[in-house]
Order: C-alpha cells, then structure tokens, then sequence
C-alpha cells in the first residue's frame, strides 16, 4: 500500500485529453460516483491488473541503480555504462 505524508496529500489536478474527460464523466455518472473517486478506482484496478509489470520495472530500476553515478547517468540518459565510458566516463560522486 502507498502512503503519503501529510505535505503530500494535497490535491492537484489532473490534466486528461477532453475525449479521456467526457468517459470519465460518463462512467463516473452511471457508476453514481465523482469522477474523483472514478478516477481513483480506476487507477487502483488498473495497477493492480498491471502489478507483476510495476514488481518487473521496480526491479530492474534497482539493478540499473548500483548507488554509483554512472548507473544514474545511465538512467538519466538511456546510455549503456559502456557507451558513457566510451565517452569519457561519468568520474564519482563527490563528497
């Protein structure tokens, strides 16, 4: 479960396309609910269908971020480790 502190649980909007907006606000209708609270059903099923692909992404994030500057340029960028050292390296983290 995802929780947030209190700073963190201020509302923000969301910013959806006006074809995304129209089936929220129907299906929010005919669910008799707000499109909030659709919304965030919505995103609660969806990413439980969806959480051996979110367990996978976690994962691989962690090999990639070794601690080292290299593996956080690597992230940053797309690059292979091995094309940055190619280019010169990414050097360390200074203290």
């Amino acid at each position: 479960m995802i929780t947030m502190t209190a700073a963190a649980k201020r509302q923000t909007p969301l910013k959806v396309d006006p074809a995304t907006d129209e089936l929220i606000a129907q299906a929010a209708h005919f669910l008799g609910m707000t499109k909030k609270d659709f919304v965030a059903e919505a995103s609660k099923a969806y990413l439980e269908q969806r959480r051996e692909e979110v367990r996978r992404g976690m994962v691989e994030s962690m090999r990639v971020l070794d601690g080292t500057l290299g593996s956080s340029v690597a992230a940053l960028t797309g690059l292979s480790p091995e094309r940055i050292e190619e280019l010169g390296g990414a050097g360390e983290w200074e203290a």
